[in-house]
C-alpha cells in the first residue's frame, strides 16, 4: 500500500474511531410516555432519573456537577443593538485591577491580555468573572500565551465550568495526549474535515460540554477561522411565530440518542437561546400547540422531511446572520475558550482548504465536563435517552440513526 493510500486509510479509521466512541460513551435508561410500553424507548444501559426543569436538571451521583445559584443575578450586562450583551464596566475595572485587560472583539466575543493562562489555578479570583463575560460575550480569546503543551491546555481548559476534562474524541497519532483533538487540514499533522456545518460540541452526551478550548498550533498563512454565532442572540431574532413553536421543539442525537431543547436556558446568564446540531440530528419532536404536558403519544409528533428541511435551511441561515457571528482568525498564541450552550460554531471552509494554498493548519481542541444535564423539558415527559437505532415509536415523520443523521443539504460537505 502506498503512503499515500495509507495515511488516508489511518485517517478514515481515527474518524470512525471518533463516532464509535460518541456512541459508546452516552447510557440510557427507558421511561416510557403514558400509556406506552417502555420497550418502545429500551437503550443501551442505565442511567439515573434526574427531575427536570426547563431543559436544565439537578446532577446525579455520576452526572455534571450543578451551577452555582447565584449566577443569574450577577448576570446585568447591557445588551447591543444586536443582541449581544456589552462587557460589564465593573468585570472591565476589576480586572484591570489585577494587571488584565479585556477588550470586546467586533460582533462578538473579547479578547483577554496581561494574563498567562499557565499560571493560573482553579481558586483564581478572576475566573468567575471571565466565566460570567464569557456567557455573555460567548467566547474570549487569551492572547500571547505562545504554544501551550497538551497538559498546559488540559489544565487551562480545567479552569471553566465543570472543571474537568471529558473527551470522546479520536486520538491522533501526533496529539501530545489522548485529551488533545489535533485538526488540520493536513492528514499527517492532524483529522480533517471536522465540524463544517453550525453545532455544539458534545451534542451527542447527555451533559452537553460546558466550555471548549481552542489552541492554534500552527497559524495557516492564508486564513482558516473558526466562525461563532452568539444563540441567545440568534433567539432574539426569531419572529414571535417561530419562537412559541420552537419553545415545543427537541431534537434527537442521530449517534447517541440523547434528546436536547431547541430552545434552552442558558444556565450562567439565564438567557433563552437556540440549539440545534446541523451534522448530527436524527430526529425532531414537536409538542401540540396548547398542550401544556405531554400526557400520551398523541401529544407529540415528529417533523417531516419537508419540516426538516425547513428548520434546518432556517436554523443555519439565522445563524450565518453576520449582525451576531463571525470569523475568528487566528493569531500565534491565540488560546480561545467558548461558552459552549451560548454560542455555536463551524469550520470555515479555508480551515480545511488545501495546506499547499492555505498554509498548514493545526488546531489543538479540548472538552469540559458539562456544568448541567441538558434534557428534554418537564412538560415533554421524555427520557433524556431514547434508541435511534431501534424501531421508530413515534409514528410518521423523519427518524434517523447514525452518522450525520438527516442530511439536509446533499449539495454540502457533512461530517461531524
Amino acid at each position: 500500500m502506498r503512503l499515500e493510500e495509507r495515511r488516508g486509510a489511518a485517517n478514515c479509521l481515527l474518524s470512525v474511531l471518533f463516532v464509535c466512541q460518541a456512541i459508546i460513551h452516552v447510557a440510557a435508561f427507558s421511561l416510557p410516555l403514558q400509556g406506552h410500553s417502555a420497550a418502545a424507548f429500551a437503550t443501551r444501559g442505565p442511567l439515573p432519573l434526574t427531575s427536570v426543569k426547563t431543559g436544565l436538571s439537578k446532577p446525579d451521583k455520576a452526572g455534571a456537577s450543578k451551577p452555582r445559584t447565584d449566577q443569574h443575578a450577577t448576570m446585568s450586562s447591557a445588551t447591543t443593538s444586536n443582541g449581544v450583551p456589552d462587557l460589564q464596566t465593573e468585570s472591565v475595572s476589576f480586572l484591570a485591577d489585577h494587571g488584565v485587560k479585556i477588550s470586546p472583539l467586533p460582533v462578538l466575543g473579547a479578547e483577554v491580555t496581561g494574563l498567562d493562562l499557565r499560571a493560573v489555578k482553579k481558586d483564581n479570583h478572576l475566573l468567575p468573572v471571565l466565566q460570567k463575560e464569557m456567557a455573555a460575550r460567548g467566547y474570549l480569546v487569551f492572547r500571547g500565551q505562545g504554544v501551550l503543551s497538551g497538559d498546559e491546555q488540559v489544565s487551562a481548559s480545567e479552569l471553566f465550568g465543570g472543571q474537568e476534562i471529558h473527551s470522546t474524541h479520536g486520538v491522533h497519532p501526533a496529539a501530545p495526549n489522548k485529551h488533545i483533538f489535533r485538526l488540520s487540514n493536513d492528514q499527517e499533522h492532524g483529522i480533517l474535515g471536522v465540524g463544517p456545518q453550525w453545532h455544539n460540541d458534545g451534542s451527542f452526551v447527555r451533559a452537553v460540554f460546558s466550555h471548549v478550548g481552542y489552541h492554534i498550533v500552527r497559524v495557516p498563512e492564508n486564513g482558516g477561522a473558526t466562525t461563532f454565532c452568539h444563540q441567545g442572540a440568534a433567539f432574539d431574532a426569531l419572529s414571535e411565530e417561530e419562537k412559541e413553536v420552537w419553545q415545543r421543539r427537541v431534537s434527537i442525537n442521530s449517534n447517541s440518542g440523547v434528546i436536547h431543547p431547541l430552545v434552552h436556558e442558558h444556565p450562567i446568564s439565564g438567557r433563552k437561546s437556540v440549539y440545534l446540531h446541523l451534522g448530527m440530528t436524527g430526529a425532531v419532536l414537536e409538542m401540540k400547540k396548547g398542550c401544556d404536558k405531554v400526557k400520551g403519544m398523541d401529544d407529540l409528533r415528529l417533523l417531516d422531511k419537508d419540516e426538516m428541511l425547513q428548520l434546518f435551511n432556517r436554523y443555519n441561515a439565522l445563524l450565518n446572520d453576520p449582525a451576531y457571528s463571525r470569523d475568528h482568525q487566528y493569531a500565534e498564541g491565540d488560546c480561545i475558550f467558548i461558552d459552549n450552550l451560548a454560542i455555536a460554531h463551524r469550520a470555515s471552509k479555508e480551515a480545511h482548504g488545501d495546506p499547499q494554498k492555505q498554509g498548514l493548519r493545526i488546531l489543538h481542541r479540548t472538552t469540559v465536563k458539562g456544568m448541567v444535564d441538558f434534557d428534554p423539558p418537564e412538560q415533554f415527559s421524555l427520557p433524556p435517552v431514547i434508541n435511534v437505532y431501534g424501531p421508530n415509536p413515534f409514528g410518521a415523520g423523519v427518524f434517523i440513526g447514525g452518522g450525520i443523521g438527516f442530511r439536509w443539504d446533499p449539495t454540502i460537505h457533512m461530517q461531524n
